[in-house]
């Protein structure tokens, strides 16, 4: 293999150099905010099952068989992409994490922290989670129940608050009003079924 892959379909698994090892490393990454997520081994049937049922699958090394990740805890991590590395023996799994990925109830393995450029992403997956489980109480939950013309509403209120606040000398409010503009903007995106990187694509299409 010269160059990483994408497997797009179950006839791609004959691609990986399962003939080397048994058990390939597969990398979790999640796939808004790009961080690392776990480290887990697969077999060519746990490759199978998680592109089929679209949860991942990994070969437990302890258990001896296949076990899906949230099968006990319900934080399961569901599918979106899969790519394989130059050599074809290491597998990449983009995937939306439905909780915390760590048994010890941290957000990955690693502990590691969200990077302020990485934010929005960030913000972005846990919005669409919100979007998913509908948890009560909860804001975000609120305005989805409401429907994207109380939605787009509130973008607007949000646009011409932050307008009004650039017109004063008062950086803490204008930060504020401007925040509260990129959250609703982004649940809007939710409700309307792109993302950030949809939109961050059409930016870089203009300024290419």
């Amino acid at each position: 293999m010269e160059s990483m892959f994408e497997l797009k379909s179950i006839d791609d698994i004959a691609k990986l150099a399962f003939d080397k090892q048994s058990l390939l490393p597969a990398i979790i990454q999640d796939a808004n905010s790009g961080r690392v997520l776990m480290l887990g081994y697969m077999n060519q049937q746990a490759v199978k099952q998680t592109m089929e049922q679209e949860r991942v699958t990994f070969y437990s090394r302890s258990k001896k068989r296949l076990w899906t990740k949230g099968e006990t805890s319900g934080n399961y991590l569901f599918y979106k992409k899969m790519l394989a590395d130059c050599d074809a023996d290491t597998l990449l799994i983009k995937v939306q994490a439905s909780g915390p990925v760590c048994h010890t109830g941290t957000e990955t393995c690693f502990n590691e922290s969200v990077a302020d450029v990485n934010f929005l992403s960030y913000l972005q997956s846990f919005i669409q989670q919100r979007k998913e489980q509908m948890p009560e109480g909860s804001y975000t939950t609120k305005l989805f129940t409401k429907g994207i013309n109380k939605i787009a509403q509130k973008v607007g209120e949000e646009a011409v608050e932050t307008v009004i606040e650039a017109k004063d000398d008062n950086m803490d409010l204008f930060r504020n009003e401007a925040a509260d503009l990129l959250y609703h903007l982004i649940v809007l995106f939710s409700a309307k079924g792109t993302n950030l990187q949809e939109v961050v694509g059409v930016l870089k299409q203009r300024h290419g």
